[in-house]
């Protein structure tokens, strides 16, 4: 499973979100600093996420909470990510 899919999968357990976008865009950054191997995928995302679990929260309380489930990816090389949220579409 690619890791862009991985990620799908453990943000729409997490959050059962209204909208979800996950786009790998590593092979863009190949050689920089951020993905000096050359690897195809899991260096750098741009997530889009909507859901109702983060009404009532700050942006800087919605990216917690999604940096938090990505944790395990960001130890794994995971160097940038574009993210957007929102409590509604």
């Amino acid at each position: 499973m690619k890791v862009s899919e991985e990620i799908k999968s453990a943000l729409i357990s997490a959050f059962h979100p209204i909208r979800l976008e996950v786009e790998d865009f590593s092979a863009e950054h190949a050689g920089h600093a951020g993905n000096p191997e050359n690897r195809p995928e899991g260096t750098h995302l741009r997530i889009l996420l909507i859901t109702s679990e983060f009404a009532q929260k700050t942006k800087v309380e919605q990216h917690r909470m999604v940096y938090s489930i990505l944790k395990p990816w960001i130890d794994r090389g995971l160097h940038a990510i574009t993210l957007e949220t929102s409590d509604r579409g």
